[in-house]
């Protein structure tokens, strides 16, 4: 296990199959945890035709799918040796290839991935990934890499088995972390698509208050 920032637990991003399962084939222990992540859904609604008032009327199209953005570093340690085959594993989980089957061609797509760091466990695929290399040995070698990716999930939550990752069994948790300008309703409209399940929230975490929230607390987020 890697040593990161302030001894927590590391961060891990690994390839899993249909039911979530690791498949035990590329893991990557995140070197230094990210400072913060984010969660982010997009709903599409269409403005319908025939509008009597000032306040537009709208029609819900679709759901979108719900996405995690994060930024990783990598560094070389003491060693001095290029950062490079580090985050090489990371680009192995956006590779497709082809096999020959039964006589024609089929393109295999990228494995389906988990983030995983502590109660907070997100199935998804990677859709967009950049690295930038910050810092180099005087013969050029990158010793340092700055990794964005952005993680969408294309699969409901309740697709798969119930599980979670820290018991074996149970109701998948999420944690997250309150910045200022959080409120229960925008918090839960982000985990669930619907803003009137805060009180789940608020139960599960006992809150007395839900208007009293502090920038850094910790939420744990039920996904049942």
């Amino acid at each position: 296990m890697p040593n990161t920032q302030g001894d927590l637990q590391a961060a891990r991003i690994y390839d899993v199959d249909d039911t979530g399962e690791d498949k035990d084939n590329i893991s990557i222990d995140c070197m230094f945890n990210p400072s913060e992540y984010t969660l982010a859904k997009t709903n599409t609604y269409k403005e319908q035709a025939r509008n009597q008032g000032d306040v537009p009327s709208f029609e819900f199209e679709k759901a979108g799918p719900q996405t995690l953005t994060l930024k990783l570093v990598f560094d070389s340690g003491h060693g001095f040796e290029s950062v490079a085959p580090k985050t090489e594993k990371l680009w192995k989980l956006m590779e497709s290839k082809t096999r020959e089957e039964a006589g024609s061609t089929e393109k295999v797509p990228p494995p389906e991935v988990a983030f995983e760091w502590g109660a907070f466990r997100f199935l998804a695929v990677i859709t967009k990934m950049s690295q930038k290399f910050v810092y180099f040995d005087k013969e050029g070698t990158p010793l340092i890499a700055e990794v964005d990716v952005t993680f969408t999930q294309h699969k409901d939550t309740n697709d798969y088995p119930n599980q979670n990752p820290t018991s074996g069994g149970g109701d998948i948790e999420r944690v997250w972390r309150v910045v200022a300008g959080d409120r229960l309703d925008t918090i839960s409209f982000a985990v669930y698509g619907d803003a009137t399940r805060w009180r789940s929230i608020a139960e599960y975490n006992q809150l007395h208050d839900p208007l009293a929230l502090n920038a850094g607390q910790q939420l744990v987020i039920p996904m049942d």
